[in-house]
């Protein structure tokens, strides 16, 4: 039984195709980075998709193929970013839950963002817990600060707990504008989190993505990997594929005797049926 989640998130937002010739934007190379990554021990993907330009888009369509797409190909949590791009009005994020995915990410607060502003008011985060709750889909509560930890407790007290009973937090650290991706931060904000939550991974952006690997595996956590956070694996080595990054965090998680989720466990583990 594997006892660490993987999730990998491929793509994001932010780095263009043409600055990242390997950066999988399309439906047919996101399919073949998926089955890759789950073969080498992700149980779940976190998905930000592009248009034909490969610029980020929250086009319902093309979210629901790509949704279809990965359920057909892959046993992978299919998780849809509700962030989409720091440009995306409010109103389209609410939309992707129509796309049907079985997690969707659920960001607690507005952050720096290196020069621009994530958005997330305190209303339109209530708004987007409460259609999760009445379609279904496990949130993953993105924590960019302790504040937003805080700001945690205040949601589930109002609105009780998610859909499938189960409170799984993503910590995104090294974010300029948000908490460092260090161990003592780590420590910091895991300390902080509410009694009900039921398990917990950590991404650590650039630089701080080893780091804060390692500071989660030594507390039990789990991991979040992939090009959306990272795109070296050493100075001036560019990953060419997802799945080093999977590849390496699975060489770490048995090194710390931890075993990868398959997809079925990691729907366990979230509180997903079937």
């Amino acid at each position: 039984m594997g006892d660490l989640l993987i999730t990998v998130a491929p793509t994001g937002a932010e780095t263009t195709k043409a600055d990242c010739p390997q950066l999988p934007t399309t439906l047919p190379e996101l399919v073949e980075t998926a089955r890759r990554c789950e073969a080498a021990g992700a149980g779940m993907i976190h998905v930000h998709i592009r248009d034909d330009d490969h610029r980020p888009t929250l086009d319902l369509g093309r979210l629901t193929d790509t949704v279809d797409a990965l359920h057909e190909a892959t046993g992978l949590v299919v998780q849809l970013s509700t962030g989409g791009s720091v440009h995306d009005p409010l109103a389209d994020r609410l939309k992707v839950l129509d796309a049907r995915p079985d997690s969707c990410s659920l960001t607690m607060g507005t952050t720096n963002f290196g020069d621009d502003v994530f958005l997330n008011p305190w209303p339109f985060v209530q708004d987007l817990y409460v259609l999760s709750q009445e379609r279904g889909v496990v949130p993953e509560f993105e924590l960019f600060d302790l504040g937003q930890v805080a700001a945690l407790h205040r949601l589930l007290d109002r609105h009780g707990l998610p859909y499938g009973g189960r409170v799984h937090v993503d910590l995104v650290m090294g974010v300029p504008g948000g908490m460092p991706g260090t161990a003592d931060a780590l420590v910091a904000a895991v300390a902080a989190l509410p009694e009900v939550t039921t398990s917990w991974s950590a991404t650590g952006i650039g630089r701080s993505t080893l780091a804060v690997a390692l500071a989660s595996l030594s507390k039990g956590g789990h991991l979040r990997v992939g090009m959306e956070d990272v795109l070296t694996l050493a100075r001036g080595v560019p990953v060419e594929h997802n799945d080093q990054l999977v590849t390496r965090v699975v060489e770490l998680g048995r090194i710390a005797q931890r075993t990868p989720m398959s997809g079925a466990e990691a729907r366990a583990l979230l509180g997903l049926a079937g």
